[in-house]
């Protein structure tokens, strides 16, 4: 690796110790506040643009960018939410804010890039995994009245999350509760092995138990259905078609708060389609997704642009009532729905380019270690469902998470199918020495 240096020191991106405290950081910080997640990734993104400019011809920098797919389809969705720029609808404040938080994709590169070794993507994991557990033990002491003091949240005593809403927190438990399920098999020893699975059982514990977001609710059942998947033999995996209703009516029987929660989407659909008036979760997000339907049907080849949801509801519902604007125009940042928020923003071919993110970081994940593999499968899976009722992407602080677990599990993935490509080429040499002597 090129050493570049000012007066015969290096500088200060280029020293090991300066770059894995940042990733750890940034790994740690989506359990934290807003404030220190934004503060992370924007020193981390301004570090990768640094290293990438002066150290691109690293060996290590160049094979993760040419092996991996992940890297280039993150680094593409920023690139066209920017062109997107040129014919957008919305104000600019409102176009250039919506650049602003997609930008959170160039995190996944970013962490594949700045992890360089194995033993500095242990580091990111641990970090990664410590401040969701601490977030996890925060809410459970809530849920049982116990103070915290770091507690931010304004749902803090009434919803139990610690920094964000529990909707968030109830997403982010269920994809914890995945991860540490699956990686619980690296456990160097029995007890970390058993406090993997137990951390793993809270975390589903506050997705059931704790929090009462329905989206976090189906997360964790879809969660718990592709573990079961995975355990199954595969001679019985024919089976896996029965799993997800068949967990589904478990919770919904043995949890009260899925059974209310779940309940309540049926009486709120109703009064929606009797056109009642009344406002609710569900009504609400129908109303967007049918005007977001209509929007993408009237530019369906390049969208209206970034940022430009809410110039498009506002002027569809304004046509609907022109005698009463008041009634139709309304200031909703989204639609509730990440893959008709691309689509009024960038077309048909938006949600096409989502989708080929998805498959691109599935590409990836399959070429690597069957835990970490299944483990980031769990949370594709997991934005996926996130995604059909939330703008979880462009939304802040879930969307940092997710973007930050893809990165840490894709750097730990490609850098231990590193090490064991070495060892079967030092297994390879060894044995053709062998024969040569």
């Amino acid at each position: 690796m090129t050493a570049y240096r000012i007066e015969g020191k290096p500088l200060i991106w280029k020293k090991p110790g300066t770059r894995l405290a940042l990733v750890c950081l940034v790994a740690a910080s989506v359990g934290l506040s807003v404030a220190i997640i934004s503060i992370g990734k924007v020193l981390l993104v301004l570090i990768l643009l640094l290293v990438l400019l002066t150290d691109y011809r690293s060996a290590i920098n160049r094979t993760a960018l040419r092996e991996l797919w992940t890297p280039l389809l993150a680094t593409l969705v920023v690139l066209v939410f920017t062109l997107s720029l040129l014919w957008t609808s919305a104000p600019l404040d409102s176009a250039l804010g919506a650049v602003g938080k997609y930008g959170k994709f160039l995190l996944i590169p970013a962490l594949i890039v700045l992890i360089q070794t194995r033993h500095e993507a242990v580091y990111a994991l641990i970090f990664f995994l410590g401040g969701q557990t601490l977030l996890l033990l925060g809410s459970w002491a809530l849920y049982f009245h116990v103070p915290v003091p770091w507690a931010t949240s304004n749902m803090a005593t009434t919803a139990y999350a610690v920094f964000s809403s529990y909707l968030d927190q109830s997403i982010m438990s269920a994809v914890v509760a995945a991860v540490f399920w699956h990686l619980r098999t690296f456990a160097p020893n029995r007890f970390l092995f058993y406090a993997a699975t137990a951390v793993s059982v809270l975390a589903l514990g506050c997705v059931f138990v704790v929090f009462t977001g329905r989206t976090g609710h189906l997360v964790g059942i879809a969660v718990l259905s592709l573990a079961i998947f995975f355990a199954l033999p595969k001679r019985y995996r024919f089976a896996s078609l029965l799993v997800p209703p068949l967990v589904l009516v478990v919770v919904f029987l043995s949890f009260d708060k899925v059974a209310q929660r779940l309940s309540a989407v049926k009486s709120e659909v109703s009064a929606y389609s009797a056109e009642t008036g009344q406002e609710s979760s569900s009504g609400t997000r129908l109303k967007f997704w049918t005007t977001s339907v209509e929007a993408i049907s009237q530019k369906p080849l390049m969208g209206s642009g970034a940022g430009s949801w809410v110039t498009e509801y506002n002027r569809i519902e304004q046509l609907k009532t022109p005698l009463h604007p008041s009634l139709g125009v309304q200031s909703h940042g989204n639609p509730h729905q990440e893959f008709l928020l691309w689509g009024v923003q960038l077309g048909v071919g938006g949600i096409l380019l989502l989708f080929a993110f998805g498959g691109a970081v599935l590409l990836d994940l399959r070429k690597m270690e069957s835990p970490i593999a299944r483990a980031g499968q769990s949370v594709l899976l997991a934005l996926a469902v996130s995604c059909l009722f939330n703008s979880s992407l462009y939304d802040a602080y879930i969307g940092d998470f997710f973007c930050v677990s893809l990165g840490v599990l894709l750097a730990y993935g490609f850098h231990s199918r590193e090490i064991s490509r070495g060892s079967v080429a030092a297994g390879l040499c060894s044995t053709l020495k062998m024969k040569i002597g």
